[in-house]
């Protein structure tokens, strides 16, 4: 791998977890960091970590417009990577979404992330080079019961992503996916919040179903199966970064490697058994 310090990375969802972590990380290895968060107090902390805050709200046009335009004026338009990272889960059966939680969970994961990305594209192009690095999903992969909002979005982004790849082809500008399975995050918390601003989980078929994953959420200390911590993603990503020619795809912990190979040598119903088999116990 090329090492690449003092060149600028743009890190989205920074104020905790993954993004988090990414921009430390990212900055201990010398990369100057541009990291973004909504709220004022996070801003602030980030600044105070060595990082150069960006506030971003990707539901807002004008807010991804200013910040592309601070960062690529910050770096003289030389921006070497964006790291699209944030994002939220919406909970819910398909049959309970609406139109208006489905509209909001791609506002934020997909179509903010995108607006953003093609107003950094030109001043990639215009240099010759650049990463574009999708924090996608293993449920950008497989498809899991009662994710089906969050399993559109990322299934989309893997979709645009693999067309915005081969478009860019021989420009210089690379198109990367890291695809992470369970990581410990606040994933958690801010899917519960969703879950209660969009669905009437009583008046739904499912609500049985909801009630026992409420309580599971709220009362259930250990976390799921082959958990990582999100340094787990910042090695990936550092891969995705510095090698001279990375691969398309990074799958991050055992879940996410091993469906990434299932789904290329299973049917579509067999996978659909391994999913309702391993999800049943916790959907009762």
């Amino acid at each position: 791998m090329q090492q690449r310090r003092g060149e600028s990375v743009l890190v989205t969802g920074a104020s905790s977890g993954i993004g988090e972590c990414a921009a430390l990380g990212l900055r201990d290895r010398g990369y100057r960091v541009f990291a973004t968060a909504r709220r004022e107090e996070d801003l602030a902390r980030l600044a105070d970590e060595g990082l150069e805050p960006v506030e971003l709200e990707l539901k807002d046009s004008g807010s991804i417009g200013r910040a592309a335009a601070t960062v690529l004026d910050a770096t003289n338009g030389d921006l070497f990577a964006v790291f699209n990272n944030a994002a939220y889960g919406q909970p819910g059966a398909v049959e309970d979404l609406t139109r208006d939680a489905l509209r909001e969970q791609f506002e934020t994961n997909l179509f903010g992330s995108h607006e953003l990305t093609c107003r950094l594209i030109p001043a990639m192009r215009a240099r010759g080079r650049g990463r574009i690095v999708q924090n996608s999903s293993i449920l950008g992969l497989v498809a899991m019961p009662y994710r089906g909002a969050y399993n559109a979005s990322k299934f989309a982004l893997e979709g645009l992503s693999d067309t915005l790849r081969q478009e860019l082809a021989g420009t210089g500008i690379h198109v990367v996916l890291i695809e992470p399975g369970p990581i410990l995050s606040r994933f958690r918390a801010n899917a519960m919040a969703a879950f209660h601003r969009h669905v009437d989980a009583e008046a739904s078929v499912h609500a049985a179903t909801y009630r026992a994953m409420l309580d599971r959420l709220q009362t259930e200390g250990a976390v799921a199966p082959f958990t990582l911590p999100p340094e787990a993603v910042l090695r990936q990503l550092v891969r995705a970064l510095e090698s001279t020619r990375p691969r398309t795809r990074y799958p991050v912990t055992v879940p996410a490697v091993t469906f990434s190979w299932l789904r290329r040598v299973l049917p579509a119903r067999w996978i659909d058994r391994l999913v309702l088999g391993e999800t049943r116990p916790r959907r009762r």
